[in-house]
């Protein structure tokens, strides 16, 4: 590939910049919004949205396709500690104030060290075979019925009573604006667009009124704005789609060009899936990291982080053993690159568990620019 190649993949990265952007923004304000109207955890909404690497299963089918299995493993190990000490991390710097986690992400996390530990003992003692990926992918429906149970239950369990609180609050933090100022749709008498007792003023229904000052001169000041009706739930469960969608085609043309150019400059395969194509493929989630950690969702930044993984460690893992080639797959990744893994979960963990802090963040982000660093230097094929 010449450099008019090269130009022509680095402007892609960019344009996919742009849509992880936008793609990142409309999944967590409507994640939010939807987990408020169904009464239960973002943690869990979460998990089945973000959570769900379809971009990363692309790679690693096409990685099979192409006959480069160690690829694909070198992307699954790299993207899974990408996501905890790169991705994690950044979510914990930018929260503002101290970090809490509820009980789902406590529960998806724990899960998450005991898949890690399965994966990494299957690969540790070379028990690569047709037999594992089928657990693998076993463990990953059962996965999915657990959450899904989890949603359902919490539904169940959600207070009658509070629909019409809950829905108010959460349309307006999402269609926040000057729009929904001004208009008391439930008192109009406090906002001052309906007739008052006090007979200044009086007018007829469906007619605006005109303020007056003490002079009895008309107010020069604005009249106050009405409301924007709250959005129906369907309108922001199709938003929370049209924002996973572009996540994953972002993630999609992302490692598609980072690939062109990392292929231009001859990097091995399995450094190359376990560094370079994984920080790639786990743009996505750092910017979801990033965006709800600012905001406040600890919950999404945990889901995000282990719904992922979950997903890397047994479905993509398990159809790659599945139907990769498994000779390949015997020596294509180092001890070295076993423990940074099974380590990361452990950390994951270890910050769910017993609080976290902005100095976590920076620990785990620290922890991750060395272990690249190792990569290219120490650990170099």
């Amino acid at each position: 590939m010449g450099w008019d190649g090269i130009f022509y993949h680095a402007a892609v990265f960019v344009a996919g910049l742009f849509l992880l952007e936008f793609g990142a923004d409309r999944f967590i304000d409507n994640t939010a919004t939807v987990a408020r109207r169904l009464r239960v955890s973002p943690t869990l909404v979460a998990l089945l949205t973000a959570g769900a690497e379809w971009e990363e299963l692309v790679v690693v089918i096409a990685a099979i396709s192409q006959r480069r299995s160690n690829l694909a493993m070198g992307n699954i190990l790299g993207s899974s500690i990408s996501n905890i000490l790169g991705a994690f991390s950044l979510g914990l710097i930018v929260h503002p104030g101290v970090v809490v986690f509820d009980r789902s992400s406590k529960i998806y996390s724990a899960a998450l060290l005991g898949f890690t530990t399965i994966l990494v003992a299957v690969l540790a003692l070379g028990a690569l075979g047709r037999v594992a990926g089928t657990i693998l992918v076993a463990l990953f429906a059962g996965y999915v019925i657990s959450v899904g149970y989890g949603i359902y239950k919490d539904i169940l369990a959600a207070p009658e009573d509070s629909d019409s609180d809950d829905d108010s609050g959460s349309d307006s933090d999402s269609d926040s604006g000057s729009d929904n100022e001004g208009y008391d749709e439930e008192n109009p008498d406090e906002s001052g667009h309906r007739g008052s007792d006090d007979g200044l003023g009086e007018g007829k229904a469906g007619h605006e009124m005109i303020p007056l000052t003490a002079s009895g001169k008309p107010s020069k000041s604005p009249l106050p704005r009405r409301r924007r009706p709250p959005r129906s739930l369907l309108y922001h469960i199709c938003q929370l789609v049209l924002g996973f969608l572009v996540l994953s085609l972002a993630g999609y043309i992302l490692s598609h060009s980072v690939s062109a150019i990392a292929d231009a400059f001859q990097l091995s395969s399995t450094l190359f899936g376990i560094t370079i194509l994984s920080i790639a493929t786990t743009l996505p989630e750092k910017f979801i990291a990033v965006v709800s950690g600012a905001r406040g969702h600890s919950g999404i930044v945990v889901a995000n982080t282990a719904g992922s993984n979950v997903f890397l460690l047994t479905l993509c893992a398990g159809v790659l053993l599945l139907a990769g080639n498994l000779e390949y797959l015997k020596h294509s990744v180092t001890a070295f690159e076993l423990a940074a893994t099974w380590v990361s979960s452990v950390l994951f963990f270890s910050a769910v568990f017993f609080g976290s802090g902005r100095w976590v963040g920076v620990a785990l982000l620290s922890l991750y620019i060395g272990f690249i660093i190792l990569e290219f230097t120490m650990n170099r094929r």
